[in-house]
């Protein structure tokens, strides 16, 4: 009976749906022990493509079950559950291009990835399967917004709490608010038991009512602010900066994006920032992950300081990571964005301002922050007064500070700063050096850019004045450490200290002086939650007609999604059209909510995609829950992992994967809703994820004709070494598989001929799994072949005969199936499966070469069978039903080595007669050298080479060789 996979594969994926085989149970369940180990293994969930899947896709789902399969033999109780990242653009997109709901399109496109990875023979268990569209997941979305929205950042205790016990310290006095609106709480101020109120306190009781409810609703974690975002009014909604390209294009359609104030609902993740970064330390996670988040974050140290505006009441705050240099600022730069602009402005410059105010709409965030890009802006006319020297400081705008970043305003340096640099030369604003560079520096700039010296002084000396007096000239800017210079006043010197003392010395000073303080700051911004979209998830806010803000009850949720049949958003080409939610045309029984003494407005804005997958992970512990999103006892057993040295992981999940491209936001995103949930004492683990594993990517040859338009990879053919589209020659790339490279191939195509564990151990021999390869389906006879090798050893290909019996193996035969057992073990462990493979290849064949004319050992069959299941279990399943067992191989004992059987006797040695190899000889392992160079000299072709001559030294290299000098 030949080898034929599309017969057996699909009767074991019937056989293990039927029977419930990878059914992970939770405490309480039948059958559950509590004593045995759990293992929680998790793919990062795809979203439902109209086109379904690609031969890239599985790389890590193949992964990620072989983990799984291992685990389960190993006796681990493992939870490795599916679902559906399904909300959002893209499908919202697709169902308008093909005029069909949403919510239809992605039922269909959900049931087809379904086929297709069951098709692949993953052994998920289908019972905990979610979709983020499910109503009975999304309450639980909303349920956790709610969770942020009634809670605030205690900064005392690093930490989220209720809400309601900030108004409980604020009618205590236990906080208060400050003279510039910001929350103040006495024991962070050093207040606590003091008599008498800090100056400009304000007491809550002090507020009106509205004023008291602005001021909460502005500390939640879930807050309504008008921010400047992306508006694409093409597409009808706000975009994140991720969304939006270089050239301030919509990523998908690229349709013109301007940046325009709106009132959108926030995240404060900022609250987070610092615990974001150094948690970082407690998970297993590549390193250039880590690399990536901590930049994202982007923590700096520096100095707030306050400028006074000439000639106005107002001040202008700046964040520096140099206030050393302080005293070489010659001029401000405020965003176009900044509130100030307008009000600062003179007369004769705001045409000038509003103008350029109006070009840095239509640019994007990445494209403004270019370092590459020409330098531009507008001088206000208003000037500001520094405050360590009293100087004059002009005010300009420019699209390179942006108002999202430190407080939207800078103090620029020149003399080093590299953007100051480019601005000052490129507008002849005056360049003031206030740290000097070491010599080395200022010797190479000069030489590298033509500096001329004054001669008749010393090197150096002339190096540095010229320096002085003409920093420009060198060519660039020294960002540097050195040595402070040029940098003093009535009260203080930074003169010839270093850069780290000027720095405290500085700080220390504006503090003394109310003119600045020492600050903390991070990049991260604020996570813009809102969207204007029907595909996403309502918010669960109501609207008074008095301008309040109300939750939805929790025994209220879920709010449901109305069904619209006009889901389309209401796209322009104005600019300045104002954002119309398709939720908004929902119908007033959707609509309007009446509540006690008046009537609420629903929210109209929807969350966006990213809202369901912050917290997949922690549903699938507990899917069918309708009274939590989880409960407390499933929710411990899976999160928490302990060490062996004693305590628990930091994370949660113990294994996580999915590509590097959800680096930064996704894994973001996640881990502060999961800190969230930690502090107010839902989930047990301070971290998601315990160990993060990046696949690389499958990429895949495409073709350009000569317009450079992509063709179809399936019917290019190859004629003496150049490729025909059609007859007419095509250029050969590779980059990754896609839609829109027209080099995608299917799983099922692959599949359907060849059979799914061909494909499962082609796509884990083609390299190391952290690495990309490029696909190659004429390679995949290769794997094929390997399987069918596999069959024939087991079964007679003829007869059907089962070619096992139960003599006792050869002792070499053994200890070979011992070496693979242990290197294919120790590959497990590493995710190395190439490598395991490779070590089952040269077993296969070793098998064939000693079994001709005989029968498979059990004892070598039975094994070999398990250590193979993870990566091809179909065939493994029927060859051990074939040997006898009636239960599935998904639980048998994985098998283990003896480590006598590692040990060997006799090595092989080369044997070389002056420098020349003339053999190989077989030695005892535990020879010493003597004997080692006398059984080389007996041995007959050694002998024959050595015939006339003498043996004047035997030189033997231990377990490598042995050299024979002889004449």
């Amino acid at each position: 009976m030949q080898y034929k996979p599309q017969t057996i594969e699909p009767q074991w994926q019937s056989y293990w749906e039927a029977n419930k085989t990878f059914k992970a149970l939770n405490p309480g369940d039948d059958g559950f022990n509590p004593d045995q180990p759990k293992y929680y293994v998790l793919d990062m969930f795809p979203y439902p493509s109209g086109v379904g899947l690609h031969v890239g896709h599985p790389l890590g789902y193949i992964a990620t079950d072989i983990v799984s399969r291992y685990k389960r033999m190993q006796g681990y109780n493992v939870l490795h559950p599916m679902g559906f990242d399904a909300f959002g653009l893209p499908a919202e997109q697709f169902a308008v291009e093909h005029g069909v709901h949403p919510r239809v399109t992605t039922e269909q496109n959900i049931a087809n990835m379904i086929r297709q990875l069951k098709q692949l023979g993953l052994s998920y268990d289908w019972d905990r399967c979610v979709s983020t569209t499910d109503v009975d997941y999304y309450k639980w979305t909303q349920w956790i917004f709610l969770q942020l929205f009634n809670s605030w950042f205690d900064p005392t205790q690093q930490k989220a709490r209720p809400i309601g016990e900030l108004v409980a310290m604020l009618e205590n006095e236990e906080a208060y608010v400050d003279a510039n609106g910001e929350l103040k709480l006495a024991e962070a101020q050093g207040l606590a038991g003091l008599e008498g109120d800090p100056v400009g306190a304000i007491k809550w009781h002090e507020l009106t009512p509205e004023d008291q409810r602005s001021f909460i609703d502005y500390n939640r974690l879930a807050f309504l602010e008008e921010v400047p975002v992306n508006w694409c009014p093409a597409l009808g909604t706000v975009l994140a900066n991720e969304e939006v390209t270089n050239e301030g294009k919509s990523e998908r359609g690229n349709h013109p994006v301007y940046k325009r104030p709106l009132k959108q609902w926030m995240l404060r993740i900022t609250s987070y920032a610092e615990r974001l970064a150094a948690d970082l330390d407690g998970v297993d996670w590549p390193e250039p992950i880590k690399i990536m988040q901590r930049n994202w974050i982007g923590k700096s140290e520096g100095a707030l300081v306050d400028f006074n505006i000439d000639g106005s009441d107002e001040t202008l705050r700046v964040f520096t990571t140099r206030p050393d240099t302080l005293f070489g600022a010659t001029y401000m730069v405020l965003a176009p964005e900044h509130p100030l602009v307008d009000e600062i402005t003179t007369t004769e410059h705001k045409a000038a301002v509003a103008e350029y105010q109006n070009a840095a709409q239509a640019r994007s965030d990445v494209d403004r922050m270019a370092e590459t890009k020409e330098k531009s802006g507008v001088f206000t006319g208003a000037y500001a007064i520094n405050p360590v020297n009293g100087k004059k400081t002009p005010i300009w705008i420019a699209d390179y500070v942006m108002m999202g970043y430190g407080t939207g305003a800078i103090m620029a340096v020149p003399a080093h700063d590299e953007r100051d640099f480019a601005f000052a030369n490129a507008f002849n604003i005056p360049i003031i050096p206030v740290v000097l560079p070491d010599i080395d520096w200022l010797d190479e700039q000069a030489k590298a850019n033509g500096v001329e010296i004054d001669e008749s002084a010393e090197g150096s000396e002339a190096l540095v004045e010229k320096y002085l007096q003409n920093p420009g000239v060198f060519g660039e800017c020294f960002h540097g450490k050195g040595t402070a210079i040029n940098s003093g006043n009535d009260e203080i010197t930074l003169d010839e200290k270093s850069t780290d003392e000027a720095k405290k010395l500085i700080t220390q000073w504006l503090s003394d002086k109310g003119l600045g303080q020492f600050k903390v700051q991070y990049k991260l911004r604020d996570w813009l939650f809102s969207r204007q979209r029907y595909w996403g998830e309502p918010f669960p806010i109501l609207h008074g007609e008095d301008g309040s803000i109300r939750a939805v009850a929790e025994s209220d949720l879920p709010v449901e999604h109305p069904h619209m049949e006009d889901f389309k958003p209401t796209a322009s080409n104005d600019p300045d059209a104002a954002p119309q939610p398709p939720l908004g045309r929902a119908g007033e029984e959707w609509l309007k909510v009446q509540m006690e003494d008046q009537v609420y407005t629903r929210e109209t804005n929807s969350m966006p995609q990213w809202a369901g997958s912050c917290w997949y992970f922690l549903r699938f512990l507990d899917p069918k829950n309708t009274e939590a999103f989880a409960s407390p006892e499933a929710e411990q057993y899976w999160m928490k992992s302990k060490k062996k040295s004693g305590g628990y992981h930091n994370g949660g999940v113990d294994l996580y994967v999915g590509g590097a491209e959800h680096a930064v936001l996704h894994l973001l995103y996640a881990r502060f809703w999961h800190k969230v949930l930690f502090d107010l004492g839902y989930v047990s683990t301070p971290e998601p994820f315990g160990k993060l594993f990046n696949q690389g990517y499958i990429q895949a040859y495409a073709y350009t004709d000569e317009r450079g338009v992509y063709v179809e990879a399936s019917k290019v053919e190859e004629i003496e070494g150049k490729f025909f589209y059609e007859g007419k020659e095509v250029k050969r790339e590779f980059g990754k598989m896609g839609k829109s490279l027209k080099n995608a191939v299917t799983p099922d195509e692959i599949c359907d001929e060849y059979g799914c564990d061909t494909m499962r151990v082609y796509e884990m021999y083609m390299g190391p799994l952290d690495q990309s390869k490029i696909w190659n389906t004429r390679d995949i006879a290769g794997p094929f072949r390997f399987l069918q090798r596999v069959w024939r050893n087991f079964i007679d290909e003829y007869t059907g005969e089962l070619l096992v019996s139960d003599e006792a193996a050869p002792e070499a035969m053994r200890k070979l199936l011992h070496k693979t057992i242990k290197r294919v073990t120790d590959d497990m462990e590493r995710m190395s499966y190439n490598t395991a493979i490779a070590a089952m290849i040269e077993l296969n064949n070793a098998l064939v070469k000693e079994g001709k004319g005989k029968h498979l050992p059990r004892e070598v069959a039975e094994n070999f069978v398990l250590i193979l299941s993870p990566i091809a279990p179909h065939m493994c399943e029927e060859l051990w039903k074939r040997m006898g067992h009636s239960e599935s191989l998904a639980r048998a004992p994985w098998p283990t080595y003896d480590q006598a059987m590692l040990v060997e006797n006799e090595i092989e040695l080369p044997v070389q007669v002056n420098g020349k190899v003339r053999g190989k000889v077989m030695v005892p392992a535990d020879a010493d050298d003597e004997a080692m160079g006398q059984i080389a000299q007996e041995d007959e072709r050694i002998a024959a080479s050595l015939q006339g001559k003498t043996v004047r030294k035997v030189i033997v290299i231990k377990g490598r060789m042995v050299n024979i000098v002889a004449n």
